[in-house]
């Protein structure tokens, strides 16, 4: 994958984030946190260039860019945090203003016809059948009307992770999707499962608000 374009633009918006956190929620000082920042970089860009590039039309691209910027701090995290800091330390991280901004943006769009299209693309797509770093996952809608399910069969965030030793983390960037759509104002996310806690699959639920 090519550094240049949105990666490259993920680092810009969410390193100052990240940085600051280091300090915020694991205990870091300026200094160290700086030194942590500056190795997380050259890290993500490895990372960036080891991962082949996303199909068009496969919308989880951005989903591993955020679990690469994620796992090149993890690498130089020492002594290991805590899942409950390590969940923080994301969540904190990620939802900044522009973050927050874009969760609205999409809540407008949530369950009218173009996403529910989007859904069912990606569903016939089944792009990790070619690339081991993307996800393949069935559209579910809920028969009384109430929202939909996304339930996922492959995960490359769960496959990233694990090639790093960083795997325990995982979930760390799970609970991330209940804080996203709370921010979206549309849905409430419920989940059952977890491919990196052992489950079959992970379901995405999303029911609606109103």
């Amino acid at each position: 994958m090519r550094y240049a374009g949105m990666p490259a633009g993920m680092w810009t918006l969410f390193r100052n984030s990240f940085r600051k956190n280091l300090g915020d929620v694991l205990g870091y000082d300026r200094e160290k946190a700086g030194e942590v920042t500056e190795k997380a970089k050259k890290d993500y860009r490895m990372l960036i260039r080891r991962l082949p590039e996303f199909e068009k039309g496969d919308r989880f691209k951005m989903n591993i860019v955020n679990c690469a910027l994620f796992s090149a701090f993890c690498l130089h995290m020492h002594p290991k945090p805590t899942m409950e800091q390590m969940t923080e330390f994301y969540n904190r991280s990620m939802m900044i203003p522009a973050m927050r901004f874009f969760c609205r943006l999409s809540g407008r769009k949530k369950f009218t016809a173009k996403d529910i299209e989007g859904m069912k693309k990606t569903e016939a797509l089944r792009a990790a059948d070619r690339n081991p770093y993307s996800w393949n996952m069935i559209y579910i809608p809920y028969q009384d009307g109430s929202g939909y399910e996304a339930r996922f069969f492959r995960c490359g965030i769960c496959r990233l992770m694990k090639e790093l030793n960083l795997y325990e983390y995982v979930p760390a960037m799970c609970r991330l999707d209940y804080t996203m759509a709370d921010a979206s104002g549309a849905s409430r996310f419920v989940r059952e499962y977890t491919l990196a806690s052992g489950g079959p699959y992970c379901d995405c639920g999303y029911k609606k608000l109103n």
